[in-house]
Parts: C-alpha cells; structure tokens; sequence
C-alpha cells in the first residue's frame, strides 16, 4: 500500500507554506473571496487540480495500453460547489474537458481509453463528488 504524505504551516493571517512527499513546496491561501491571497494556490484549486492531473496521468496511460498514437491532450477542468443553508459547502461535480487528438484508431476505442483512465484514477475514484467527462476526440 502507497503512503503519500504532507505538511502545512500556519505563515499568518490566511496563509499557509506546504510541503510535498515528492519535493514541491509551496505558498497556500484561502480564495481571496474569503479572505486569503490572490496569486497562490487555494485548497480548491488543489482539489480541481488534484482531479485533473490525476485523470491526465491515466489518460496517458490508457492511450500507451491501447497502443495510441496520440498527438496532443489537453484538459480543462472545473469543480461546481454546492452551498448549504448552514453554509457549510462541498464539490458536487467536478467536470473534465478532455481534448485528445489520436491517429488512426476507432473513436470508440478512445472513448474506451478515456472510460478507462476515470476507472483507474485514484483520486477522482476517491472523491465523494460526481466526476463527469466531456471528451473532444478528435481522429486524424
């Protein structure tokens, strides 16, 4: 079983320093709309990118499974967060705009690399949130 760790440190006001198992380090702030620092990465930012990069990384590996012969890939992402009465709030769906162009395979077979990369992506299979994928695939 992996074990993957992480620090933070309190650096005043809303602001945070965080330290990473793999060697990135980091400034940290509440949105600016809550009171933090524009310009440094927020926890939700964190958690959209955490989603992306996640899924990307499965991409990348299912297009490899697949034998791809993959051009470009690009993904945008967005989370939707839902407030509550009580102002507590959560990620209800955290949408994935994959761009992928590939050469000469079926369009259902990389549709199927793109199933299969959400299956196999730890952090978006983590997620209490509902991850949606909107793919552009393009075939040359």
């Amino acid at each position: 079983m992996a074990i993957y760790k992480n620090k933070v440190e309190w650096r005043g006001e809303h602001l945070g320093y965080t330290w990473c198992q793999n060697g990135v380090e980091m400034e940290f702030s509440a949105p600016p709309d809550l009171f933090g620092k524009a310009g440094v990465l927020t926890p939700e930012d964190a958690f959209v990118a955490a989603a992306n990069t996640c899924y990307f990384m499965m991409v990348v590996w299912a297009a490899e499974r697949f034998k791809m012969d993959m051009v470009s890939l690009s993904i945008d992402a967005e989370g939707e967060v839902e407030e509550h009465l009580d102002r507590t709030s959560w990620f209800k769906t955290v949408t994935l705009y994959p761009k992928i162009v590939v050469k000469g395979k079926p369009q259902e077979m990389v549709q199927r690399a793109l199933d299969m990369a959400l299956k196999y992506s730890t952090i978006c299979q983590s997620f209490k949130s509902e991850v949606i994928i909107k793919p552009d695939i393009v075939i040359q």
